[in-house]
């Protein structure tokens, strides 16, 4: 068969393939091109899933008329004009391959004009043939008309699904866009009613985070902004317990383009690895912000993927900014990672400095970390209850029994409360209150400023002891020994090319290997603490880890689990009696403990009820 030239509507249906698979594809690459012509509002009129329909109007600068042809033809765009403009595009569209592969694979009208114009103007194209250019009555913006999509395209056609679920893709991707342009009011109509509007805003007012997720993803959401080598990291990430049983939830933003990344959505689950259900999903919306010559937006027809050209870097800075705020989720408190004020949780006042909220009165710790030691001395304060609190009682430390084979952690005094604010010296409450009694043996029920406490004292003190152990093998170090009868490793060329290259960083892991030939490595030792673990398998998961995202916790992750099963068997069982200042006591651990709102297994530890909450389970006031 000999070569020759494909017709030009050819082309674009071709193009059409990758660029518009769905209706939900068709409104994207028309509201970026709103949004990037400068539209503050966009309508988007949809029938039957936008199959038959799709009218997207907008307040955009608009298209001079002699333009209106040149914007429809294959790779006409005023986006770039240079590689070093591709190399850093800060609009969301720039390839020039939509209106044509659109307007071929549909009947398809583009109307628009510039403000200060007398009139505006039209073009018609019907299955990629252009009509005339005629004057049209239009206000100034853009509105591109989408009508009866592969009509002319039936095994494309085919492949649609129901109403209901096109206009599904359709809602979920303006809820994307809807979180990442909080200043844009967006409009939608499905078969002639209205069916859901944007107002305008300011993303950080929680509206639109209420708005697009819901108001309990809202206030359960942890707010974190962090800067730091170039990046910034900003958004909101959920509590532990907000978990998900799918992705559902996970929205990610570079420099305000939403895209899909492995290798930050793997940070990402690292970071709640410690705190998360296994199988459940951690929810967020997180905007990375970067150099635009830091990331290549080009490598995806439909703009769904970016690679960074410091992944490793990215995937770091990802990793630690997240890990350091959810270690601040210790009971009582909420927690910003890399800000300088703490945003409380509803109803309680804003905290320290030291990034931490505190609930009624402004109650600020002044420094300590995971099970650590708080500096200065114990300042006995007057309870509510007429408790006189002052030093943990003996009996506590049998609390902390060191599980066999474990590591000694000892028993930290008693947190100081020195310096408190005003608000908090008045009140002389901490977060977690005074305990009043213990409830079936398994909740410790407290008083706080603002109501009530209830404690689920096992999983509380098994998150407490975990801390103590992972802190006390962090100090050690992760030793390794050596193989009595060193292991030949058949492995893929790639992973012992891996194994070659992050020879110290598997040293540092516990690891010592060579390779010994073009697929083999030979394992001298092994990390001590996993000694009986099956160390093949697990040194191919690191080498998988390595190679694809530069760095690996499976280490980490196996040493977390033995340690974590050693802290559940050394925990406080249930219907052991505790005296209250045993109670007391623990409750003041968890205040200062990383990560205390959870237990190891990703339960939380403990809950609030405010009285005014009380309250409404009586009729009071009513």
């Amino acid at each position: 068969m000999s070569i020759r030239q494909l017709p030009e509507i050819l082309i674009n249906q071709i193009a059409a393939g990758e660029v518009v698979e769905r209706p939900a594809s068709v409104v994207k690459e028309l509201v970026e091109n709103a949004l990037d012509a400068g539209a503050t509002r966009v309508d988007i009129d949809l029938e039957e899933g936008g199959v038959r329909l799709i009218r997207i109007r907008d307040d955009g600068g608009g298209i001079a008329p002699e333009e209106l042809p040149l914007a429809v033809s294959r790779h006409a765009t005023s986006k770039i004009a240079s590689l070093d403009d591709l190399e850093a595009v800060a609009t969301l569209g720039f390839r020039g391959e939509a209106l044509p592969s659109i307007a071929s694979v549909s009947r398809f009208t583009l109307a628009s004009r510039r403000p200060g114009d007398a009139h505006g103007s039209a073009l018609q194209i019907e299955g990629g043939k252009l009509g005339e250019v005629t004057p049209r009555a239009h206000a100034p913006g853009t509105t591109v008309e989408v009508r009866e999509l592969f009509y002319n395209v039936p095994a494309r056609r085919k492949f649609l699904r129901a109403e209901r679920t096109e206009l599904g893709h359709i809602e979920e991707w303006l809820r994307s866009l809807a979180l990442a342009r909080p200043d844009v009011e967006l409009r939608v109509s499905h078969n002639g009613k209205p069916s859901r509007r944007y107002k305008p805003g300011d993303l950080y007012s929680d509206t639109r985070l209420g708005e697009t997720l819901g108001e309990d993803f809202a206030a359960q959401a942890l707010r974190v902004d962090h800067s730091g080598a170039g990046l910034r990291l900003h958004g909101w990430i959920a509590q532990p317990h907000y978990s998900r049983a799918s992705t559902d939830q996970q929205y990610l933003y570079v420099n305000g383009r939403s895209v899909r990344d492995r290798s930050v959505a793997h940070a990402v689950k690292m970071a709640y690895g410690d705190v998360l259900f296994h199988g459940r999903q951690p929810a967020y919306v997180l905007f990375l912000e970067l150099d635009p010559t830091r990331v290549d937006v080009n490598v995806h027809p439909a703009k769904h993927e970016v690679r960074f050209r410091d992944s490793r870097l990215i995937h770091d800075f990802v990793y630690r900014t997240l890990k350091e705020a959810l270690a601040e989720t210790r009971a009582g408190m909420t927690a910003t990672a890399g800000a300088a004020e703490a945003h409380a949780l509803p109803g309680t006042a804003a905290g320290s400095a030291s990034g931490y909220g505190t609930p009624g009165g402004g109650y600020a710790l002044g420094g300590g970390g995971g099970g650590g030691s708080m500096a200065g001395q114990w300042r006995p304060q007057q309870s509510p209850l007429g408790l006189q609190v002052a030093d943990a009682p003996s009996a506590y430390a049998a609390l902390y029994a060191t599980p066999a084979g474990g590591v000694s952690a000892a028993l930290p005094p008693m947190p100081s409360y020195n310096g408190l604010p005003a608000t908090a010296a008045d009140s002389g409450v901490p977060p977690l209150g005074y305990a009043v009694a213990q409830l079936h043996g398994i909740y410790i029920l407290a008083e706080n400023a603002e109501g009530l406490i209830v404690v689920d004292m096992h999983a509380a003190h098994e998150r407490i002891g975990y801390e103590r152990l992972k802190t006390a093998h962090d100090g050690m170090g992760l030793h390794a020994q050596p193989l009595l009868v060193p292991i030949t490793l058949a492995v893929g060329e790639r992973d012992a090319d891996t194994a070659e290259r992050e020879a110290d960083t598997l040293v540092a892991l516990g690891f010592e290997i060579t390779r010994s030939g073009p697929g083999s490595l030979h394992v001298r030792s092994i990390p001590a603490l996993l000694a009986n673990a099956e160390p093949e398998g697990l040194l191919r998961d690191v080498l998988t880890d390595l190679r694809e995202h530069g760095q690996s916790r499976r280490i980490a992750s196996a040493r977390d689990e033995l340690l974590s099963t050693m802290a559940c068997h050394g925990a406080v069982r249930a219907n052991r009696r505790l005296t209250v200042p045993e109670m007391n006591a623990l409750l003041r651990d968890m205040e200062i403990t990383e990560r205390s709102g959870q237990c190891n297994h990703g339960r939380p530890t403990w809950a609030r009820f405010s009285l005014a909450e009380i309250d409404r389970w009586f009729l009071r006031g009513r």
